[in-house]
């Protein structure tokens, strides 16, 4: 399985249309994802046939959530459900970066009352310790775990997803991600033993009027200061390719 990183409408389109089978739909991704609106998830849900995670994150910056923070998760988390969100991506955490376990199995327990997937994002990589983390979540309820194995990109933190696969991979589904593109997918997928990676498959577009009369509305560095970025319906292709799930 191939999970697609989307920020937009406009990306689900590219990933379904490249052959992507799931998504995480997000907005925000230069904050590293934050919750979409409903007029997108609906929008993707009736012309795209790809099953939806639907990002649920208030706010950029970490995982430790105020009281404010987390009744806007758990209004959205079920908006999200009932209006066609076939799973929910979240994390929370306690300050020291422990598994917040209040919030996140109030969250669980919204996302399993409507008979939808559970997924606990990269907050994960910011835990302390793995395998207790994972014994937590496992706990919990939790059906999946997007993870780079602790380190900035997957392929760094290789030898702890294959760990992390072979003490916990039949008792949660887990999701490698972080700098997986069509080079180094199916190596990873080989050492590790995980059967699923999440790709951004990303690429820029210009618009001319991020920059114009002083006035900066830019969030990438040159050569894209004036662009933002788009998922790739190529590089889903090339990616899909790449591990053998081209057109499955």
């Amino acid at each position: 399985m191939v999970e697609i990183c989307c920020g937009s409408y406009y990306d689900a389109v590219q990933a379904a249309s490249g052959g992507a089978r799931r998504i995480e739909l997000n907005s925000g991704l230069h904050l590293g994802g934050l919750t979409p609106s409903l007029g997108t998830l609906e929008l993707v849900k009736e012309h795209c046939e790809i099953k939806v995670v639907a990002m649920v994150r208030p706010r950029g910056g970490g995982f430790c959530y105020c009281r404010e923070d987390f009744a806007v998760m758990e209004k959205d988390a079920e908006l999200l459900v009932r209006h066609g969100a076939d799973g929910i991506a979240f994390g929370c955490l306690h300050p020291d970066a422990s598994i917040n376990r209040e919030q996140n199995e109030r969250l669980i327990s919204i996302i399993h009352e409507y008979g939808k997937e559970a997924v606990f994002h990269r907050a994960f990589d910011c835990t302390k310790n793995a395998c207790e983390a994972m014994e937590i979540l496992i706990d919990m309820g939790v059906d999946r775990v997007l993870t780079s194995g602790l380190a900035a990109k997957a392929v760094q933190g290789a030898d702890l997803l294959k760990e992390l696969q072979t003490t916990y991979g039949d008792q949660i589904e887990i999701l490698a991600g972080s700098g997986i593109n069509a080079t180094n997918a199916r190596k990873l997928m080989d050492d590790t033993g995980i059967l699923q990676v999440h790709s951004s498959c990303k690429d820029w577009v210009k618009d001319p009027t991020t920059i114009v009369n002083g006035v900066s509305y830019a969030f990438a560095d040159q050569p894209n200061a004036e662009a933002y970025d788009v998922v790739s319906e190529k590089l889903v292709r090339n990616l899909l390719g790449s591990i053998g799930e081209a057109d499955s």
